[in-house]
């Protein structure tokens, strides 16, 4: 009798040699960049303005008129929190006596535009705090959300969206999506007024989303040209200040508006990024190689173990006293069920083969083990001149590599200098 177990294999990384046939770039020149079509962008899309910007805001509060899907009893909070909004409503209870199955204490967020006025509605996010098993039909109770300084900037209250669901018992149930979380569409209205008086702006800063030298200074021309005269300047890699008195515009609102729909041409870096957790690889257009041959090749090695029941040589085992085979063949040896008979069927001889397992004598379990190697013929990719990144993808996969073998493979390139890009490994 063999059984044999799955079999155990060792896949060392891939091998990957680079050789450097010269350490020269092929770079595109400015021209040809420029009439690109595809690379101009409107100055709003790779800016923000300093000051405009949105406020986080959270609070905590309850969600009731869930069927029984709220959370346990043993979620202290919950119950403390819904005899403290009862005694508000002039009620007192004992948190003691509570039942929440169908109260959910929840936390919620919302998102505070720039120029919120009092009056003006949010959309605002429940999450479950405790251990509800789904926020389907629940209500928010009015709760108040704050900003980081503590002051309560809107109120929140209505009934749940939630775009998932939970149905069954712990033994048999279904969930799909998060039924945890829901939004309260125009749930939450503005109840303070934080908006910005861009009439007090003497300076607006353009802060760039991708810091870069040459976008600030593109942007700097892009505006000067279009006013005639010096009104912006690049102050670093992330910031350019319009001045607004130099501009001459009616007011400040009318200069951002006219700058951010200017359009001018952006060169962003080359760069790799890599997640070798999950071997997914992003490169960036721009990427160019130096000539460079990668030798790629697959090792593998198995090995296979399976157990086989053999017997020991010499060793007799011992019968119980009341087996039938003990009764019919008056023990070991002396008649049909001893090991010489095997249960009536007698042996040529009296003895059995050698290696071959009797009934009643010892064995045991031996391990098999076998090692197989195998070495696949190494794969040659060669990449000339200037090579951009789909010539290196298409390259890549002629080979038969995978994404993980990608990996090392650029990681191996960007080592020996033939990656003319930022390599980014995450």
């Amino acid at each position: 009798m063999k059984t044999t177990f799955p079999s155990l294999i060792f896949r060392p990384r891939t091998i990957a040699l680079v050789l450097a046939l010269s350490a020269s770039a092929s770079l595109l020149s400015a021209s040809a960049t420029a009439d690109n079509p595809n690379r101009r962008v409107l100055i709003r899309d790779i800016t923000s303005v300093e000051g405009v910007r949105d406020n986080m805001l959270v609070g905590y509060g309850l969600v009731v008129g869930l069927t029984r899907t709220g959370d346990s009893q043993q979620t202290y909070f919950t119950v403390q929190t819904l005899a403290n909004a009862m005694q508000r409503m002039g009620v007192l209870i004992s948190p003691g006596i509570v039942e929440v199955k169908n109260v959910a204490a929840v936390f919620i967020t919302a998102s505070l535009p720039p120029f919120a006025r009092p009056g003006s509605r949010l959309d605002v996010t429940v999450s479950s705090v405790g251990d509800a098993k789904s926020l389907e039909g629940g209500v928010l109770l009015m709760t108040a959300l704050h900003g980081p300084d503590g002051q309560v900037y809107a109120e929140a209250q209505g009934a749940l969206v939630v775009g998932g669901y939970s149905v069954g018992s712990s033994a048999n149930s279904k969930t799909v999506n998060t039924p945890t979380v829901g939004i309260v569409p125009n749930g939450g209205i503005v109840e303070r007024d934080t908006s910005v008086d861009l009439h007090d702006f003497k300076v607006v800063s353009l802060l760039l989303r991708n810091p870069d030298f040459t976008t600030a200074r593109q942007i700097a021309d892009a505006v000067n040209q279009d006013f005639h005269k010096p009104v912006a300047s690049a102050l670093d890699s992330t910031r350019v200040d319009v001045s607004v008195p130099e501009a001459g515009e009616a007011s400040v609102p009318v200069l951002i508006s006219r700058v951010q729909n200017l359009m001018l041409t952006v060169h962003t870096p080359a760069k790799v990024i890599v997640n070798e957790r999950t071997g997914t690889i992003v490169l960036g257009g721009d990427v160019k190689l130096t000539p460079v041959s990668v030798i790629h090749g697959n090792l593998s090695i198995e090995v296979s173990t399976t157990y086989a029941v053999a017997p020991l040589p010499g060793v007799m085992g011992l019968e119980s006293s009341g087996s039938p085979e003990g009764e019919r063949g008056g023990g070991p040896g002396r008649g049909p069920g001893g090991l010489g008979g095997q249960g009536g069927r007698p042996n040529a001889g009296g003895a059995a083969p050698a290696g071959t397992l009797v009934e009643g004598q010892a064995a045991a379990i031996v391990p098999e083990t076998t090692v197989t190697a195998g070495d696949s013929a190494a794969q040659t990719m060669r990449l000339d001149e200037g090579a951009n990144v789909e010539e290196l993808v298409n390259g890549l996969h002629a080979i038969g590599t995978t994404a993980r073998d990608v990996v090392a493979i650029l990681q191996a390139i960007k080592d020996e200098g033939g990656l003319q890009a930022e390599l980014e490994v995450q």
